[in-house]
């Protein structure tokens, strides 16, 4: 089974990042031939600065490879090094309908918020069904937010093989975790950098803690009851908490005396306490840019195996050799 995921370096990664893919794709290393690597094309829609950008990329491959990423057991590379994705991106978009673009949700949503709008955000559907297809990736892990993009990977990839009336691409199948496929941010919205409503997982312990003091809540009292169940303070508590723990939080907020400050002083410090162990092998990539390089270098040479040869039969079928 091969499973396929990707992270847009558009910025600073969050804790919505890590609870809503990176999580899942370090987790499935073990469930199956994993092949997992950094959108750098599909961060061009957000990202207009050179060194932000190469920052940016640097930054994630660091993050994932100290958050356990082994890059022996799967294929790991930033997605600008394999460029048969953009070759398959212009095949694919001949195959896909403008109703079916202009059904996505995510666009919609991204313009309606105010970002602009342009033919690389309006398209992204396609080329993310290219960096699915151009692996025959079986299964595609996903929050709630990105079902449908693999759906239209779907649709499109059936439109492909009826048009040459071969089975050229394997149909790819969305694996959602249903408890952690929508982390909320700050303002109870799906946490996004482009909504600026997120928590960093490896910033200053002052940068972090203003962050997660922003956190909307009701205006309840100290001397009040407080409601846990849609508290987003406690929605992110969730994330991090054994149910045992869980149930103590619960009777504080049932409990006269503490404000929400208390309740986000103990999210912060369980925050902290999770990524700890993590910061130590960050810095030693950090201090070693090289090794960094080397193991982006190493993924991009086995995906461009794969991606070359497929785009060989895809040549041959459509006729371009």
């Amino acid at each position: 089974m091969r499973i396929l995921s990707g992270i847009q370096p558009s910025g600073t990664l969050h804790i919505g990042n890590y609870f809503g893919a990176i999580k899942r794709i370090i987790e499935s290393q073990n469930e199956g031939e994993l092949f997992a690597f950094i959108a750098s094309y599909h961060a061009l829609t957000s990202v207009k600065d050179k060194e932000v950008l190469e920052k940016n990329i640097f930054d994630v491959a660091v993050n994932f490879l100290a958050l356990g990423m082994d890059p022996e057991k799967s294929t790991f590379w930033a997605q600008h090094h394999v460029k048969e994705v953009l070759e398959l991106y212009w095949l694919l978009s001949n195959h896909t309908s403008m109703g079916l673009l202009e059904r996505a949700h995510s666009y919609k949503d991204k313009t309606s918020r105010g970002i602009q709008a342009n033919h690389g955000l309006f398209s992204y559907p396609v080329l993310m069904a290219a960096d699915i297809l151009l692996f025959d990736s079986n299964i595609v892990p996903v929050g709630k937010d990105q079902i449908q993009h693999v759906e239209i990977a779907r649709d499109i990839a059936s439109s492909f093989n009826h048009s040459y009336k071969k089975e050229l691409f394997v149909l790819p199948e969305s694996k959602v975790d249903e408890v952690l496929a929508t982390v909320p941010g700050t303002d109870g919205a799906k946490m996004s950098k482009s909504y600026g409503n997120t928590i960093d997982m490896f910033g200053t312990k002052k940068s972090i803690k203003k962050q997660v003091m922003k956190i909307v809540t009701d205006s309840k009292e100290l001397d009040e009851v407080k409601e846990w169940e849609n508290c987003n303070i406690y929605k992110l508590c969730e994330l991090f908490m054994k149910d045992e723990e869980l149930k103590e939080l619960q009777v504080r907020y049932s409990t006269p005396g503490e404000g929400y400050g208390h309740f986000k002083l103990t999210l912060l410090e369980k925050i902290n306490e999770y990524f700890a162990p993590y910061a130590e092998k960050r810095q030693h990539l950090i201090d070693n840019p090289n090794k960094v390089k080397e193991i982006l270098d190493f993924g991009a040479n086995k995906a461009r195996k794969i991606a070359s040869s497929k785009m060989e039969i895809l040549r041959d079928s459509v006729g371009l050799l």
